[in-house]
């Protein structure tokens, strides 16, 4: 496929980005979409011209580090899949792809389509732990009897890679479907008990300390989400917070 690229380039947090176009040539439909940049990057480089500055890790769809908005869409038009596990047979020959960071107060762009995600690391740090004693009577956590649907729900919520999608897709540039993951998935287990209801007013707090928007149920973020993490954990997370806020201020 021959294609033309617009490529959001932006020097550092501080400058004034702006997209460019790039023609690519001879790309593969069963090439990844990461494989497609790299493409471009060796085009750029034997040019002469500074490579596109991009995240990536694992490229297994594991990690959510490959995290881009391609066509204005979080990880691009296919659905249930990392940016890294989108392929190019998603697009036809002529194609003009855009390509962008994540657009998010709380995300700031590093260089070109990298953005700091830290402020999702701050909101598990805040309370995306549990309590157990290491004194070596540790009981083994398969001996604890968990019905199947908790277990169930639980590993549902644990899916969430932190990728930022929800985030990147909401008009309000919510975090909530990212931290109601996060709570939910201790909430289901009985070794998340200890900390239940520090944990979700801690995280919360977080959350709106970091300047991320609030919910409007659009449902977009559910979409896009390449986990497919449900909006009913925002309606648990919710009904968490609240329980918690009763008893902080009894």
């Amino acid at each position: 496929m021959n294609l033309t690229l617009k490529v959001w380039r932006q020097k550092n947090a501080k400058a004034k980005g702006a997209l460019e176009t790039y023609k690519l040539n001879d790309v593969s439909e069963h090439s990844s979409f990461l494989e497609m940049l790299d493409m471009l990057n060796e085009q750029l480089i034997n040019e002469g011209n500074e490579p596109v500055a991009f995240d990536h890790d694992c490229r297994e769809g594991i990690c959510g580090m490959c995290s881009l908005y391609i066509n204005g869409e979080a990880h691009g038009p296919d659905r249930a899949v990392t940016t890294c596990q989108l392929h190019m047979r998603m697009f036809k020959d002529g194609d003009t792809i855009y390509i962008e960071p994540w657009r998010a107060k709380a995300l700031p762009v590093i260089k070109d389509l990298i953005v700091d995600r830290s402020a999702l690391e701050r909101i598990q740090h805040a309370g995306g732990y549990i309590s157990v004693n290491t004194s070596g009577n540790t009981q083994d956590a398969n001996a604890i009897p968990i019905r199947k649907s908790d277990a169930d729900k639980a590993m549902d919520a644990a899916s969430c890679i932190g990728c930022g999608a929800c985030v990147a897709t909401c008009k309000n540039s919510s975090a909530m479907l990212f931290v109601a993951a996060k709570v939910s998935q201790f909430s289901y287990l009985p070794q998340g008990q200890v900390e239940r209801k520090e944990r979700v007013l801690n995280m919360v707090h977080q959350m709106d300390k970091e300047g991320f928007g609030n919910c409007t149920n659009t449902g977009a973020c559910e979409v896009e989400c390449p986990k497919g993490i449900s909006l009913e954990f925002i309606a648990r997370m919710n009904r968490e917070y609240f329980g918690a806020s009763i008893v902080a201020e009894n």
